[in-house]
């Protein structure tokens, strides 16, 4: 089986995802929304670090944390 990475435009996602979802030699795995939603709010917090809107935290602050 082969393997293709699409860039979907946000507002046309659903519709595209729908339309390939009908296409019987198509696999479309499902996704842990809960853990896509927190890699999401990690990766953002990353950007605003990047950016120096939030401040970066320690490697010992961030072990202390676990």
């Amino acid at each position: 089986m082969k393997q293709l990475t699409l860039n979907i435009k946000d507002n046309k996602f659903d519709t595209f995802l729908k339309f390939i979802k009908t296409l019987d030699y198509v696999e479309v795995p499902e996704v842990d929304k809960k853990a896509l939603s927190e890699l999401q709010g990690s990766l953002n917090q990353v950007k605003l670090m990047q950016e120096g809107k939030i401040e970066k935290q320690s490697a010992e602050d961030f072990l202390n944390e676990l």
